[in-house]
């Protein structure tokens, strides 16, 4: 791909910078390389290796998505480091790590991040990956403005889709993780249909997993709990066996 080219997929042509990514990576030859080859994609790209130096990053200006590793010098490991742009900021966050534990995804995903990928990694799929966050992530901030239903409404709660926000009837705030959101609102804009576990992934995170993660699962429970979903009865998340699950927006 010509560089010019690069520049034009990276910002989409809409935009009036490209967009700005920050990898917080120790090893030097990986970081050195992912500098290289997301500028000549038509990145703005910066580069950290620890916490501290992410914070002096983080300074000058916007960030879009931040691709961080999990084990990291100091101090701060990635998961805390996730967490700290979850209080302070909202850019999007992107787990690149040796780990390989279905229980370091779901930690990762449960903090917030909008992806996570295992090294060694082919670097066309990160750049996929990357872009395909980005595209998510531009669609969240602008809305949807030709999109009639901005809001679904099941029994007391309302899902705000434009503001990524699920209230209750009285207007109070239930707390939602970024992939719990990803993850209800999927479901809750295909009623009654059954989606597997595999095609929740790719509608919320854009990836293939291993089909022993049980990371849907670990949410769907979590979400049950904080929309009241629990009697096995009556619900309006249904686990369909052997095939996945079906919302309906009365139980």
């Amino acid at each position: 791909m010509q560089r010019a080219e690069a520049r034009q997929s990276a910002g989409s042509g809409t935009d009036e910078r490209p967009p700005r990514l920050l990898f917080v990576e120790d090893d030097g030859k990986l970081g050195d390389f992912l500098v290289r080859y997301f500028t000549d994609e038509g990145y703005d790209v910066r580069l950290a290796r620890s916490g501290p130096e992410m914070r002096i990053e983080l300074e000058p200006g916007e960030v879009d998505l931040v691709i961080l590793d999990i084990g990291l010098p100091g101090r701060d490991d990635g998961y805390s480091l996730a967490r700290e742009l979850k209080r302070t900021g909202d850019p999007g966050i992107l787990f690149l790590s040796a780990r390989q534990e279905a229980l370091d995804r779901i930690i990762g995903l449960e903090i917030g991040a909008d992806d996570f990928i295992v090294k060694p990694f082919e670097p066309r799929e990160l750049l996929a990956r990357i872009r395909a966050v980005l595209r998510r992530l531009r669609g969240d901030r602008r809305g949807a403005p030709n999109d009639a239903q901005h809001c679904l409404k099941f029994g007391n709660w309302r899902l705000d889709l434009d503001a990524r926000l699920l209230r209750d009837a009285g207007g109070r705030i239930q707390e939602l993780t970024t992939q719990e959101f990803n993850l209800l609102s999927a479901l809750a804009q295909r009623p009654g249909r059954v989606l597997s576990r595999d095609q929740l992934l790719d509608l919320t995170v854009s990836r293939h997993w291993s089909p022993y993660d049980r990371s849907v699962d670990v949410m769907i429970a979590k979400i049950r709990r904080k929309i009241g979903d629990t009697d096995p009865v009556r619900r309006r998340i249904h686990t369909i066996r052997g095939a996945g699950y079906m919302f309906s927006p009365e139980p």
